[in-house]
């Protein structure tokens, strides 16, 4: 059928390389064949000068898929304030979005990509994960693990369970 076996191996080529384009869930798989870098997700994450597990945090969201952009604040109370985070609801650290999403606390990089890569209403807030779970992304402490709930926030101070963290496995 085919008398030159270069265009046949041409041929072959470009069916595989489709092929894995295609099969790809993998936006870095896809952006390599097109020759094209894949930006990081922007956050600009407001935190205390001293706190050390916010900067944990904020390694594990640098290491999968974000760049943050660093704001030390003495006090961030009015940032969380601003963006309709209930006291109840709160962490030691904000991270917003360019789209104005908040992420309280210490939710994993997966869940925010997750978050991001969804459509959400106008009364969506963000997500956060409440006060500092022993394990959870920044707050690692030896083998300890506390399971935790994400929650997805509401604009009327309502809340929805987004995920149900029972192991440290489930957080990457």
């Amino acid at each position: 059928m085919f008398p030159n076996k270069y265009i046949l191996k041409i041929i072959a080529t470009l069916f595989v390389v489709t092929l894995i384009a295609s099969c790809s869930d993998n936006d870095v798989v896809r952006a390599e064949l097109n020759n094209t870098k894949v930006q990081p997700i922007s956050l600009d994450v407001y935190k205390s000068p001293t706190c050390g597990c916010c900067k944990k945090w904020i390694s594990h969201i640098d290491d999968n898929g974000f760049q943050s952009k660093v704001h030390d604040r003495n006090d961030i109370s009015s940032i969380k304030e601003k963006r309709g985070i209930q006291p109840r609801y709160r962490s030691c650290h904000t991270a917003i979005s360019k789209d104005g999403y908040a992420f309280e606390g210490h939710v994993p990089a997966k869940f925010i990509q997750q978050f991001l890569n969804e459509k959400h209403d106008d009364t969506v807030i963000g997500l956060s994960v409440p006060a500092m779970p022993l394990g959870s992304p920044g707050m690692e402490m030896g083998d300890k693990f506390q399971p935790y709930k994400v929650l997805l926030l509401k604009s009327d101070g309502s809340y929805e369970i987004y995920s149900n963290v029972q192991s440290y496995e489930e957080q990457f």
